[in-house]
C-alpha cells in the first residue's frame, strides 16, 4: 500500500513539473512574437527590388515653412460703395461688371421731380438774395443820416444774412446730386441727374436696374480700384509668434500654383476672430492684372532657421497615426522604431528620436516596402 501511495506522488511531481516548463516555453515564444512584430527580415532578393538605402543621421539647418490661406483685397479707400444722397428713379446705367471706368465719367443718370424742386428753390433764393441785399445797402446809407432807425437796419441785416445761409445751403445740396450751381439758370433746369465715377476702376457690383426707384441708403454700386491690391492671410493663433514685418512671403492660387507672387509681410492684426484667427496684410512686391479682389490664395512662409538631427522625408512612414523610421540590424533585419518629427525643408525632415539609436544606420529609400512586409506577415 505504501508503495502505491509513493508511485502516485512522484506521478504527481512529474506532471506538474512539466506543465510548469510548458508554462515557461509559452510565455518565451510569446515574448519573442512580441519583439519580432517591429523587426522584419529580407533576403538579398527581396532588398534589391524593394531598392532599400540606408545613412545615418545628418546635421543640418533647416526652416519650417508655414502653409497658410486668404485672398486678395483692397485699400478701404479703393472699393467705392455709391448710392444717390436724394434717391431717384434710375434712368439709365450702361454697366456691367468688371467694366472699366475712369474717374469724373458719367456712369448712371437719375430722375426724379424733387431735383426740379431743388434747381427752383435755389433760383428763387438766389434772385431773393439780390434784391435783400439792395434793402440792406438801401438801409446802410439811410441809417448813417439818421433818416432810419437802428432796428430796420438789424432787421435788414438779419434778412440778409438769412438769405445768404439759404443759397448757400441749397447750394451745397445742388452739388451733392451732381448739379453745379454756377452754371444754373432759369434756362438750364433739369429732371435729370448724373453719376459720376468718384476713382479710376472697375465695377464689381451692380444692385439696381433701370426704372426702379433707389432710396438713399440703397448701394447701386460698387467701384474698385486694383492698383493698390494686398494679400490678407489668416494666421491662427498659435502660430501668429512666428511672423513679424518684413517676412517674405510666396504666393499662388489654386488654378496657377505653379505661378509664384512674392509679398512681404508689412502689418499684423491684434484682434481674434470668433475661429481664433489673426489677419496678416502682405504687399505684393510686382503689380499683376491676375490678381483680382476677391481671388483666394494660399501662401507660403520660411520661418525660424535652425540646426536639426535629419533624415530624407523618404526615410519616415506613417502607421496608425505614428510616425517610424527603420534602423538596419545585421542579417537584413530592419526594427520599425518610433519617432517624433519636426520642420521640414527640400525633402528632409527633422527627427527626434531615443538617443540609443543614433549612432545607427537608418533606412533613408525603401521604407514604405519593409512597412509593407512587415504588416502583410501572417501571423505565427
Amino acid at each position: 500500500m505504501k508503495n502505491v501511495i509513493y508511485i502516485t506522488a512522484l506521478f504527481l511531481s512529474f506532471a506538474s513539473c512539466n506543465k510548469e516548463k510548458e508554462t515557461e516555453t509559452g510565455t518565451e515564444a510569446k515574448t519573442e512574437t512580441a519583439v519580432s512584430q517591429n523587426v522584419v527580415q529580407m533576403t538579398d532578393a527581396q532588398l534589391k527590388n524593394a531598392g532599400i538605402a540606408t545613412g545615418k543621421l545628418e546635421n543640418k539647418s533647416i526652416s519650417s515653412v508655414l502653409k497658410l490661406s486668404g485672398m486678395v483685397d483692397v485699400e478701404p479707400g479703393n472699393k467705392v460703395s455709391i448710392s444717390f444722397p436724394m434717391g431717384g428713379y434710375l434712368k439709365s446705367a450702361k454697366l456691367i461688371p468688371g467694366m472699366q471706368v475712369k474717374k469724373g465719367e458719367v456712369i448712371a443718370v437719375m430722375e426724379d421731380q424733387q431735383f426740379i424742386q431743388l434747381q427752383q428753390d435755389y433760383l428763387t433764393a438766389k434772385a431773393k438774395l439780390t434784391f435783400i441785399e439792395g434793402e440792406f445797402n438801401r438801409q446802410q446809407t439811410l441809417n448813417k443820416s439818421k433818416a432810419t432807425s437802428d432796428k430796420v437796419l438789424q432787421q435788414a441785416q438779419a434778412d440778409f444774412t438769412t438769405q445768404k445761409v439759404l443759397v448757400k445751403s441749397l447750394s451745397e445740396k445742388l452739388k451733392l446730386i451732381g448739379f453745379n450751381p454756377d452754371k444754373l439758370d432759369e434756362n438750364t433746369i433739369s429732371r435729370a441727374a448724373n453719376i459720376y465715377s468718384p476713382i479710376n476702376g472697375f465695377v464689381s457690383q451692380i444692385n439696381v436696374n433701370t426704372g426702379k426707384y433707389v432710396n438713399p441708403s440703397d448701394i447701386l454700386f460698387e467701384i474698385v480700384d486694383p492698383s493698390d491690391v494686398h494679400l490678407v492671410l489668416h494666421v491662427f493663433e498659435k502660430d501668429v509668434n512666428r511672423l513679424e514685418r518684413g517676412q517674405k512671403v510666396s504666393a499662388y492660387t489654386n488654378g496657377n500654383p505653379e505661378i509664384k507672387y512674392a509679398a512681404e509681410i508689412y502689418l499684423i492684426g491684434k484682434e481674434l476672430s470668433a475661429d481664433r484667427f489673426i489677419e496678416v496684410h502682405c504687399h505684393f512686391k510686382q503689380k499683376s492684372n491676375n490678381l483680382i479682389p476677391g481671388m483666394f490664395m494660399n501662401a507660403e512662409i520660411q520661418v525660424q532657421s535652425s540646426n536639426a538631427t535629419v533624415l530624407p522625408a523618404d526615410a519616415v512612414v506613417s502607421f496608425e497615426n505614428k510616425q517610424f523610421v527603420f534602423v538596419a540590424k545585421a542579417n537584413n533585419e530592419f526594427e520599425m522604431v518610433e519617432v517624433k518629427t519636426g520642420m521640414t525643408e527640400n525633402g528632409l525632415v527633422e527627427i527626434r528620436i531615443d538617443q540609443n539609436f543614433i549612432a545607427n544606420n537608418f533606412v533613408t529609400k525603401g521604407a514604405y516596402s519593409l512597412l509593407m512586409k512587415m504588416k502583410n506577415t501572417p501571423d505565427e
